[in-house]
Order: C-alpha cells, then sequence, then structure tokens
C-alpha cells in the first residue's frame, strides 16, 4: 500500500508541474507576450480555467503530503520554511491578480494587476526550483539552489510559451503559430523533469516515512475513489476549453 500511495504522489506532482507549469509560465511571460491591455486581457481570459484545474493538483499533493508522509511533512516545512512561505505569498500575489484584475475598468488598475500576475508567477517558478533543489541537497538552502531556480524558471517559461503558442489563435500574442499538441507534450515533460528526478532519488525516504498500513487502508477507502473524477474534470477542461472552442466561450471572472 505504501508503495502505492507513493506513485500517486509522484504522479500528482508530476502532474502539478505539467499542467499548471503551463499557466505559471503563461504568466511569467504575460508582459512579453501581451504588450497592449487588449493582448493581455485575451491571455488571462484563455487560461483562466486552466488555473482553476492546476490549482487542483497543488491541493492534492499538499493532501496526501499531510495524510500519508506526516513525519516527512514536518521535516519538509522546517527545513524550507522560507521557501514554503515564499511559495505561498507568491501564489497569493499570482491569483489576487488574476481575481482583481476585472474588478475595476481602467487601463492602470489592469496593468497593475498584471504585473501582480507575472511577480507572483515568478515568485513561484523560482521558489519551487530553488525548493527541489533544496530538497534534493538535502534540506539545505545552498547557492546551488539558486541555479536550481534559474533552471527551472527557464523550463516553466518555455512551457509557457508552447501552451500559448498552442491555446490561442494563429499569431496571437506574438506566438509563433501553427504549434500543436506534441510541442506542448514535450514542453510538459521537460517542465516536470526536475521533479520526477527528484521524486525517483527520493523515493526509498519517502517509503520509510510512509505512514502506518492502517492509515494508509482508511485513506484508500476515503481519496482513491476521487482520484477518476480528479482525472476526468482535467480531461474536460483541457477539452472544453483548448483551441478549438468558440471565442464567445471565454470565462469573464479572470
Amino acid at each position: 500500500m505504501d508503495i502505492l500511495w507513493t506513485v500517486l504522489f509522484a504522479a500528482l506532482l508530476i502532474g502539478y508541474f505539467a499542467l499548471e507549469g503551463a499557466n505559471i509560465g503563461l504568466g511569467m511571460l504575460l508582459p512579453a507576450l501581451g504588450r497592449a491591455q487588449e493582448g493581455r486581457d485575451r491571455i488571462v481570459a484563455a487560461m483562466a480555467p486552466f488555473v482553476l484545474a492546476g490549482e487542483v493538483w497543488l491541493v492534492a499533493v499538499a493532501g496526501v503530503l499531510f495524510g500519508v508522509y506526516p513525519q516527512a511533512e514536518g521535516e519538509v516545512l522546517f527545513g524550507l520554511y522560507p521557501l514554503v512561505v515564499c511559495l505561498l505569498v507568491s501564489w497569493i500575489v499570482r491569483d489576487a491578480g488574476l481575481w482583481f484584475r476585472r474588478r475595476a475598468d481602467g487601463p492602470t488598475w489592469r496593468a497593475g494587476w498584471d504585473r501582480m500576475i507575472c511577480l507572483g508567477s515568478w515568485g513561484l517558478a523560482l521558489s519551487w526550483g530553488a525548493a527541489l533543489t533544496a530538497l534534493a541537497t538535502g534540506l539545505s538552502v545552498t547557492p546551488a539552489a539558486l541555479a536550481g531556480a534559474a533552471a527551472l524558471a527557464a523550463l516553466l517559461a518555455f512551457h509557457g510559451r508552447a501552451f500559448a503558442s498552442w491555446l490561442l489563435p494563429d499569431g496571437a500574442a506574438g506566438t509563433a503559430a501553427g504549434r500543436g499538441a506534441g510541442a506542448l507534450a514535450v514542453s510538459a515533460c521537460l517542465a516536470a523533469a526536475p521533479a520526477a528526478a527528484l521524486l525517483a532519488g527520493a523515493a526509498p525516504w519517502l517509503l520509510e516515512h510512509a505512514a502506518p498500513v492502517d492509515t494508509l487502508n482508511v485513506l484508500s477507502v476515503m481519496i482513491l475513489p476521487c482520484a477518476p473524477v480528479m482525472v476526468g474534470a482535467q480531461v474536460w477542461v483541457w477539452r472544453t476549453f483548448g483551441p478549438r472552442r468558440a471565442a464567445g466561450r471565454f470565462p469573464s471572472f479572470f
């Protein structure tokens, strides 16, 4: 049972970087891809449903970490406390920008919150990169974390550009026309590669820190039946709001 939950935890974390990483990268490039306010409005409207769907993966990762690896969770949160705070603050700033940019009209208002989206997205990318590097080096924040932060930020930016090319109409936001799902799949694999490599090396450590079998059995009965619903919802979002949707189906809440 502990092996099953370790595989599930790995799938959730990899899925987060592959799916939500596209939104983070797109937010990082928002000023470059949408130089005019109209272009930024279209980019944010197009990414809105994918942001809501992608954040579910992070919530699921946190839930599994708390329930299946309670001892490991304490060690990680204590050892990486500054980076965890940076992650949470960046998440709040990015989402605040998404939600508040449409709460009032005017170019100055929207431009200000667009900067918050970009700032929060960069904070997420850099904080995640530093955190993954610190986890790989024994829960210690060293100068190598800066290199890891820069590397992951570059991968997520590349993923975000591929996402924009796939999602938006031809030529929109200055992206190359005609890039399809294949390019997006490649960029998703690259964005998730650091997390996958870390999990491959940390699997024995995770197995040692797993909760007792009785606890895992209870969690399996409660949580595993929800997994197909979560996967089905993700498929629905990507099919419904993908590049073949009608222009009028952009959500209006972001």
